[in-house]
């Protein structure tokens, strides 16, 4: 048996080889470490997009045998044929001899790894370094156990709270450098969600841009919510990665059709007060981002409308992940606070 710290070390290692992995599409991060009897590490793995080798295929291929060789895998090892064959079966077949994960996969397509493993006379065990685990496959994680994608809700406001003045302009409220992290963020995601109302008053192009304003390698796809159509010339139809005109303003079916039909897992909801209100009141958002700038605007121009708060105890608490200083601007990031039992 190893040691726990060399296991311990390992797993931190595949985590970081799984962060190399794209955080976009329809795949988890996954990581993988082989370890022989000494506990030294022979070969290392991660998965580098869909329809690409899974980690622990990644890492066995760089070894010329893996008989008797521990595999240290931050998701538990797949069960299903995809695009790619089983890993478990991978794993068993190359002679592994032991497996320790730390995450069980909840997709139930791919789940139950980890009991072909045992029934094939695998050791196995689960849970090493979970917290961490759990931490970078959030957005995933939450995506799959929910059967919807990962929301993030995004606004920019003033102080007291208005994201736009009187007369309803809104541009610019926050900098420079907190326009350019929301282009960031826009880049880390599969869709970009808005209203028809934000089509219509604002004609985006909703594209992920650098700073000397080029067009970022990926693009998420437009996501438009609303019954009206789109007009033949506005921006959003010359998208470079498409359009997606809903016909509904039912948020949930929306993220439903973007789940099952298009293999979207992450969504950035960048509308109005209208739109960010309606996932926020049906509780779908996962994550929100607030620029906030300073400057006071007073006025109508509310950053949130009606989230079915009618009461002080029915208010949304949330736990801030983190503060951080955007130029003159402040970002909080803050995720709906979990109750406890």
């Amino acid at each position: 048996m190893y040691q726990p710290a060399t296991e311990e070390h390992a797993m931190r290692r595949a985590l970081s080889l799984a962060a190399r992995g794209p955080a976009i599409g329809v795949n988890p991060q996954v990581g993988c470490v082989l370890l022989n009897d000494a506990g030294e590490i022979v070969a290392e793995g991660w998965h580098r997009g869909a329809g690409t080798p899974h980690a622990e295929v990644d890492a066995l291929s760089k070894v010329d045998s893996a008989e008797g060789l521990t595999a240290i895998v931050t998701l538990e090892p797949c069960n299903h044929t995809g695009r790619t064959g089983p890993c478990s079966v991978a794993l068993i077949e190359a002679g592994v001899t032991r497996v320790v994960y730390s995450v069980s996969d909840p997709n139930p397509a791919a789940g139950g790894g980890a009991e072909r493993l045992r029934h094939a006379g695998v050791a196995v065990e689960s849970g090493l370094l979970a917290d961490e685990t759990e931490e970078l496959l959030h957005p995933w994680l939450t995506s799959v156990r929910n059967q919807r994608p990962f929301v993030t809700v995004k606004w920019a406001s003033s102080l007291d709270g208005r994201a736009a003045a009187a007369d309803g302009t809104s541009q610019w409220i926050t900098g420079t450098a907190a326009r350019q992290h929301v282009h960031e963020r826009r880049a880390a995601a599969d869709a970009i969600v808005v209203g028809t109302g934000t089509v219509f008053a604002d004609d985006p192009t909703l594209t992920a841009r650098g700073d000397a304003g080029e067009l970022m390698e990926h693009q998420p796809i437009p996501v438009v919510i609303g019954t009206r159509p789109i007009p033949n010339d506005a921006k959003l139809r010359s998208h470079p990665a498409g359009l997606i005109e809903t016909g509904t303003r039912d948020v949930a079916a929306v993220l439903t059709d973007l789940y099952l039909n298009h293999d979207i897992r992450r969504v950035f909801v960048e509308g109005g007060p209208t739109v960010a209100s309606a996932f926020i009141a049906a509780g779908l958002a996962d994550e929100y981002l607030v620029y906030i700038a300073p400057t006071v605007l007073g006025g109508p121009g509310l950053a949130l409308g009606d989230i079915g708060v009618q009461t002080i105890a029915d208010q949304r608490r949330l736990a801030v992940s983190s503060v951080e200083q955007l130029g003159d601007d402040i970002l909080i990031t803050a995720r709906p606070r979990l109750e406890s039992n």
